[in-house]
């Protein structure tokens, strides 16, 4: 939010919104509390809303890519991730006292896209987009618009392809330099959840785990046991 003093005037365009405090625990019992927007009371967007997403072909390819080129493959999520990215949205909100005693009353904007704006996945997804492109120079792949890739040259001179596919907020690395491309490039512009760096295990549902087959070659698995176990236990 920026918050506004009385003699500061609002810039044209912007509508007054609100928003309501909402309190969780989650699965691990982390209790959590997060300030969300009345995106319900606004009219729908005339564009799509939504962020994109990278879909299962993409990913067992890339795993593929992965085995064939002994690459490593590394996971990250992006912590908080709508709040990192501008909001498209021209709104203003009255604060309430839990804005502080100091500031309740003031108007403010809203500069974030916060959860439950109409547009928050979308203006997070072109966020994400522009910096993948503009930023660190990835460019996206034709058939997975979430599949992000760029020529790399290791260091024995050889010409590889890294990729990065994107699942909302939910990173896959695939790269001679998986470690040093998420801490050194993305996590420079995103704040990266510190404990979910490392071999994917789960994505999109589904387990992930490496396998060595019958003629000793190391490959990826990607199965649908855990997604359906928790279908069936919901």
């Amino acid at each position: 939010f920026q918050i506004l003093e009385d003699h500061e005037h609002l810039p044209v365009g912007y509508t007054k919104s609100s928003g309501h405090l909402v309190f969780d625990v989650k699965m691990d019992f982390t209790r959590k509390a997060r300030w969300v927007k009345d995106g319900h009371k606004h009219p729908d967007p005339e564009s799509s809303s939504y962020a994109g997403v990278v879909s299962r072909e993409s990913v067992r390819v890339a795993l593929t890519y992965a085995a064939l080129n002994d690459l490593d493959v590394l996971a990250a999520d992006i912590r908080n991730a709508y709040l990192q990215a501008p909001s498209s949205e021209k709104h203003f909100i009255i604060c309430g006292p839990e804005f502080g005693l100091e500031h309740q009353g003031k108007r403010a904007k809203i500069v974030r896209a916060l959860y439950g704006g109409k547009t928050a996945g979308r203006d997070f997804w072109v966020h994400l987009r522009n910096c993948m492109g503009k930023t660190l120079g990835f460019k996206s792949c034709p058939a997975d618009p979430d599949v992000w890739m760029r020529e790399h040259t290791t260091d024995d001179g050889s010409k590889l392809w890294e990729y990065v596919l994107l699942y909302v907020d939910d990173c896959l690395i695939i790269s001679s330099r998986a470690e040093l491309t998420l801490r050194n490039e993305i996590g420079k512009y995103f704040e990266l959840k510190e404990e979910s760096i490392g071999p994917p295990s789960i994505y999109l549902g589904g387990q992930m785990r490496q396998v060595e087959l019958d003629n000793g070659v190391t490959a990826w698995a990607f199965g649908s046991a855990q997604y359906v176990k928790a279908a069936v236990s919901n």
